[in-house]
């Protein structure tokens, strides 16, 4: 990997990560079309700088995080499913499925279905909740455990907990920014555990490429965040299921 990779990648993340789209499975498919390996490296590249972007969320909705109790007393209790199921499954995950091109095109294109079906059955009177701290702690742990299917990569976090959370009955802008909040403990745990296992393993200029793919991904989406938010919470998922769907099967035909 050069810095020019490392550089392209780190753009990818900042805009995708806000979008439905899967952030990783991108990464995953841009770095094919880099003609990267899927070396331990790589696959650690691609969780880490996942922590540029969301570090954008946590200053620019820092004062969410640090005020509002009963907000956080919810993300909490969602990031419980998925820290337990993330542990538990990392092992096989990252060995079988993480940098497989095959399982982010399926996964992509299967959530692309769902995206577009769930919209067509989705109807405005499903919305029983004003803001997130109407949701209980129960529910809220639920839409952890859907956040946790997006550990297979090309499902899209954002996606898996904005469909979970409006099954729940929130609106989509609140649902939209929840995720983004449990985002936040989600890859803030998946980073430190990644550099304790890894870190030790990797060469000085690898560290460096890590370091720039992490300040560029956070630059581009403290850049892009709040136009990327706005734009989600006021559109339908429905275009990104055809974007997926289209993703998939352009990328299936040319390159696998």
């Amino acid at each position: 990997m050069t810095f020019i990779d490392a550089l392209i990648l780190g753009v990818v993340e900042g805009i995708t990560e806000f979008l439905p789209v899967s952030s990783t499975g991108h990464l995953i498919l841009v770095s094919k079309l880099l003609g990267l390996a899927q070396t331990e490296f790589l696959k650690t590249f691609e969780i880490i700088i996942q922590l540029g972007a969301i570090s954008a969320v946590i200053f620019l909705y820092r004062k969410t995080l640090f005020s509002k109790f009963h907000v956080m007393s919810r993300v909490a209790a969602a990031f419980g499913p998925t820290g337990v199921i993330g542990l538990l499954a990392y092992p096989l995950l990252r060995e079988y499925v993480l940098g497989n091109e095959y399982v982010v095109v399926a996964a992509l294109f299967i959530g692309g279905v769902i995206l577009i079906a769930f919209e067509k059955w989705h109807k405005p009177h499903h919305v029983t909740k004003a803001a997130m701290e109407e949701l209980s702690h129960r529910e809220a742990a639920l839409l952890g455990a859907a956040q946790a299917v997006a550990l297979i990569p090309g499902v899209s976090r954002s996606a898996a907990t904005a469909v979970g959370g409006m099954l729940l009955g929130l609106p989509r802008a609140a649902v939209v920014e929840f995720s983004f909040l449990l985002a936040v403990p989600t890859m803030l745990a998946a980073t430190g555990f990644e550099l304790f296992h890894s870190a030790h393993l990797f060469r000085v200029e690898q560290l460096e490429l890590l370091v720039v793919g992490f300040l560029v991904s956070f630059v581009v989406a403290l850049a892009s965040v709040r136009f990327l938010l706005s734009h989600i919470k006021q559109s339908t998922f429905e275009v990104y299921g055809v974007y997926r769907i289209l993703v998939a099967i352009v990328f299936f035909v040319a390159f696998l």
